[in-house]
């Protein structure tokens, strides 16, 4: 059923006249008693009949506009529906993260998200392994990561997005945490290190050792945890110091201590697939950090507490 003919058999019954019907929606009045006459024709019954001088609605027309006007908001509805998708204001994102994103940049830009994106359904995924957010993001079960070091692979598109230092976390009652100055890389080699598996976290526990072989050290592993806060637990039971992104120094474990490591940083990108031009993706990139995803990367870098 044509719904701009429920309109007029709408405006019919708020106006009771075909006259004052056709005048405020600008139809010649014959037109519009043609358009009802069809209409009632079609549905094989009277929809209006004479009281006075104007017209009412039968049962068959009460009937009707009962119906007419949910259909009509609920095509209304629809219409905004699918602007607003088509703006990227509505739909559904999937995004992972590690736990040194969530702590630092990415918390805080979320809860920004949240007030200019309210319709959108943000699905938060926290995954430990930069190879399984790549793979994630190029099997379509996450639209968006924010990792470390994402895969190189020609399907994915990345960005650096924020840099925060790197700390060492120390056992509160270690020599090595008696100033809070920034410490040089060296520092590694004078205390044992808690590391992750690497089967865990093959690319964070690499970086580490990296690090530590760029500065001539080999590291001594005194042992290793598989969540942040088993590590930090392990920290201040004095097994050693853990290298972690400084943004977890927020969650103030008892018994250690962060130090800076001078000239270090550790990078968070965004990564989505190359090929994924859908307007909610668009609109959460730019609401991210304030620029379309076409344009080249801008690095920002995320101060330490007390900078």
């Amino acid at each position: 059923m044509d719904l701009r003919l429920l309109g007029y058999v709408i405006v019919i019954a708020e106006e009771g006249s075909i006259s004052g019907a056709a005048r405020r929606l600008h139809l010649t009045q014959p037109t519009l008693s043609r358009q009802l006459r069809e209409l009632e024709r079609r549905l094989g019954v009277e929809l209006f009949a004479r009281a006075g001088r104007g017209l009412v609605p039968t049962a068959a027309g009460e009937a009707l506009l009962r119906r007419a006007v949910n259909m009509l908001a609920e095509a209304e509805a629809a219409l905004d529906d699918v602007r607003l998708a088509a703006q990227g204001k509505t739909g559904r994102l999937t995004v992972a993260f590690a736990g040194s994103g969530i702590n630092g940049a990415l918390g805080e830009a979320l809860g920004r998200l949240r007030v200019q994106l309210p319709d959108v359904d943000l699905r938060l995924v926290e995954l430990f392994d930069d190879a399984e957010m790549s793979a994630g993001v190029l099997n379509g079960s996450l639209d968006v990561a924010v990792q470390r070091l994402p895969v190189r692979d020609a399907r994915l598109a990345t960005r650096v997005w924020a840099r925060e230092p790197l700390t060492l976390f120390l056992p509160a009652a270690h020599a090595l945490a008696a100033t809070r100055e920034a410490a040089p890389v060296s520092i590694l080699g004078e205390i044992p290190l808690v590391l992750w598996p690497r089967e865990s976290s093959p690319h964070a526990h690499d970086e580490i050792i990296a690090l530590c072989h760029r500065a001539g050290i080999v590291p001594r592993i005194a042992a290793r945890g598989r969540s942040v806060q088993t590590i930090l637990a392990l920290v201040a039971a004095g097994f050693g110091a853990a290298v972690m992104a400084d943004s977890y120094r927020v969650l103030h474990r008892e018994g250690v201590t962060p130090r800076r490591l001078a000239g270090t940083a550790a990078t968070l990108h965004l990564v989505w697939r190359a090929d994924d031009t859908g307007p909610l993706l668009t609109r959460f990139l730019t609401a991210l950090n304030g620029t379309d995803p076409s344009t080249p990367a801008r690095p920002r870098r995320t101060k330490a507490p007390g900078e």
